[in-house]
C-alpha cells in the first residue's frame, strides 16, 4: 500500500530525515520506535506532505505523492492523528466530527459508525473538546481521522499523558479495526506495551534513518530498550 524510497526532508536547511525506505502492506500495522529527537514526527509530517521532500519517493496505493498537498493525500485516503490531538477545543464532539466528514455525503452514517467504534464519546457529543479528558480528546482524534474513511492512519504518540483505562481502550479498538479489514496504520509510540500489542513489526529510527525492523516481542530486550528509547530496565 505504502512505499517510501530514499526520503529525506527537513526543517528549512536543518535536515532530519535520512533516506529513509520502507514500505507496508495493506492491512499491516507498523511501529515506528526511537529516541525523541531522531524523526518520529518528522517521518509522520513528511508522509502527510506538511514538509516538502528534499529527495526520495512517496508511493501510495500506486500513486506517486511525492509533491502532492496534505489535502491531495487525505483525498487519497491518508488520515493523520498528530501528537497533542488537535481538536478544535470550542467545537463540541458533534462539531469536531463533522469536520472530519467533511464533503462526505454519507456524514450522518459514518458518524453514526465511528460512534459504533467509539461509544466512550456519544454521552459526549454535545460536550465542547475542550472539556474533555486527555484520553476522550484521543479517542475524538482518533473517531475524527476514522471519519474522512481512511485507507492508511499515520498515528502519533497516543498514549501520551492518557489514563491506562483509555489505553487499553484505544489497542481494543484498533485491533478489532485491524480485524475487520482494510485499515493500515504507522505508529508512533514510546510506550513498549502499546507498540507490541498493536504492531506486527517495528522499525527503529535514529537519526533520521531506519537501522532496524524488530518484531514486537523483541521489544522487551534490554539491549534494544536502552538503545532505541533510553530505557535500561
Amino acid at each position: 500500500m505504502l512505499e517510501v524510497s530514499d526520503l529525506s526532508a527537513g526543517y528549512g536547511r536543518i535536515p532530519i530525515l535520512n533516506k529513509v525506505t520502507f514500505s507496508v502492506a495493506e492491512g499491516e500495522f507498523v511501529g515506528v520506535l526511537g529516541h525523541n529527537g531522531m524523526g518520529k514526527t518528522t517521518l509522520l509530517r513528511a508522509l502527510m506532505g506538511y514538509l516538502p521532500a528534499t529527495s526520495g519517493r512517496v508511493v501510495f496505493a500506486g500513486v506517486d505523492l511525492t509533491r502532492a498537498e496534505p489535502y491531495a493525500r487525505a483525498r487519497s485516503g491518508i488520515g493523520y492523528v498528530p501528537q497533542g490531538r488537535e481538536i478544535f477545543p470550542a467545537l463540541s464532539v458533534r462539531e469536531n466530527l463533522r469536520m472530519g466528514a467533511l464533503n462526505r455525503k454519507d456524514e450522518a452514517s459514518v458518524i453514526e459508525a465511528a460512534l459504533v467504534e467509539f461509544p466512550r464519546l456519544t454521552r459526549l457529543m454535545d460536550r465542547p473538546g475542550g472539556a474533555l479528558s486527555g484520553g476522550e480528546q484521543q479517542l475524538l482524534a482518533m473517531a475524527r481521522c476514522l471519519v474522512g474513511a481512511p485507507k492508511l492512519i499515520l498515528l502519533d504518540e497516543p498514549t501520551e499523558g492518557i489514563q491506562p483505562s483509555i489505553i487499553d481502550e484505544i489497542v481494543e479498538t484498533l485491533l478489532r479495526l485491524r480485524d475487520k479489514g482494510g485499515l493500515t496504520m504507522i505508529l508512533v509510540e514510546q510506550n513498549l506495551d502499546f507498540i507490541a500489542a498493536l504492531s506486527q513489526r517495528v522499525l527503529m529510527i535514529q537519526k533520521g534513518a531506519i537501522v532496524r525492523s524488530a518484531k514486537p516481542e523483541e521489544l522487551h530486550n534490554l539491549g534494544l530498550m536502552h538503545e532505541f528509547i533510553g530505557v535500561d530496565e
